[in-house]
């Protein structure tokens, strides 16, 4: 797996993780969470999501987390 030519990788929305590496922002795009807000794409890793699953679902706005 790899990223595309051009393509960003992904940073959470929360805590500021990015993946290391070009395999690791592939597998990102697959376990991490994608959302929008204001129109724009967010991404959420893997232990932000765990760590707020309940507001996640609850559809609360991340500043309310």
């Amino acid at each position: 797996m790899s990223v595309a030519a051009g393509e960003e990788r992904p940073v959470c929305a929360t805590c500021g993780r990015t993946p290391a590496d070009a395999e690791a922002a592939a597998l990102a795009r697959l376990t991490w969470s994608r959302g929008t807000e204001a129109g724009r794409e967010v991404w959420t890793c893997a232990a932000c999501s765990r760590r707020h699953l309940r507001s996640i679902e609850g559809k609360l706005d991340s500043a309310w987390w």
